[in-house]
């Protein structure tokens, strides 16, 4: 499984902050030889949908990787998360999700989360930190399917934001509905939030 497959996804996901609002709406191209489709969107899946992220507890580990390694960053990050949570007898109060927060020609930093419900009362040491994820206006769009595809989500994400002239703050959010370190990547169901101003 390519791991560069989060290359072009995160790279247009921070463009968005620049181009959505500046860039004339465009039509959808077809998908260049070789990048996959996702599945198509079942009824009630959201696509562009208004909402409101709520203030809420997360516990996090915040990383940085190149795009070579990206995946099995973000799996090992969630492997500990898991971990940390386990010992300390910690339920999740939420999905799993990826904070994405900035990106270059090189690679990324990110914050792998888990909300819970609240703080302990013995925080984490080392890696591992308690905050908050953004909250406020944001929109939401489903990707299902495989993981490989999800640059063609972040293609339409992107020509949606132009359509409607709305422009992104410079940071983005993966919620993972389907477990991510359990289930198979060619069906994976992930609500992408774009936090607008």
């Amino acid at each position: 499984m390519p791991c560069l497959r989060l290359a072009a996804p995160i790279m247009l996901a921070m463009a968005l902050a620049f181009a959505a609002s500046a860039a004339p709406a465009q039509k959808a191209v077809p998908l260049p030889p070789g990048m996959d489709s996702p599945a198509p969107l079942q009824p009630g899946d959201a696509f562009g949908e208004e909402l409101t992220l709520p203030e809420r507890t997360i516990v996090y580990l915040k990383g940085h990787s190149n795009w070579d390694a990206a995946f099995d960053t973000l799996v090992d990050a969630f492997k500990s998360l898991n971990e940390y949570l386990d010992k300390q007898g910690i339920k999740p109060a939420g999905a799993a999700m990826t904070i994405y927060t900035e990106t270059d020609d090189k690679g990324f930093s990110f914050e792998a989360a888990v909300p819970i419900a609240a703080a302990p009362t013995d925080p984490p040491k080392g890696d591992i930190a308690i905050g908050q994820p953004p909250s406020g206006k944001a929109l939401k769009f489903v990707h299902r399917g495989s993981y490989d595809a999800m640059d063609s989500t972040y293609e339409a994400i992107t020509n949606y934001l132009d359509d409607k002239h709305l422009e992104a703050k410079n940071v983005f959010i993966e919620e993972y509905v389907t477990d991510l370190l359990k289930t198979d990547v060619d069906h994976l169901m992930i609500n992408v939030f774009v936090p607008v101003n």
